[in-house]
């Protein structure tokens, strides 16, 4: 895995705010506002987030390569000039060669 969900993100997921201290695997809880979630709570909400993260591993990899943005504005300046603002553009094509070649998962 690319980055391994934790007990931290969990409990940042689940109790937005808490007071708590992770030494290990070891939870002292703080807050005296929300409650403390369960062993099985965490580890429910781990396997979520690591799932969440995993299966948004397309718009990573898109993100490194889709064209500059300042690169982009200019390709859509041309085709405004140009009357291009449809699929023939080169703004179109610039990223449309990159949904292809990375396509989002069903």
């Amino acid at each position: 895995m690319a980055n391994e969900m934790k007990t931290a993100h969990a409990l940042q997921s689940l109790k937005p705010g808490a007071e708590w201290v992770l030494r290990g695997s070891e939870l002292e809880w703080l807050d005296s506002e929300q409650t403390e979630p369960t062993a099985d709570e965490l580890a429910a909400e781990v396997t979520r987030l690591q799932g969440v993260y995993d299966g948004n591993a397309y718009q990573r990899t898109r993100m490194l390569v889709y064209p500059d943005i300042r690169e982009q504005l200019d390709l859509l300046y041309h085709d405004m000039t140009a009357g291009k603002l449809d699929a023939t553009g080169e703004w179109h094509k610039a990223v449309k060669a990159v949904k292809d070649a990375t396509p989002k998962p069903s």
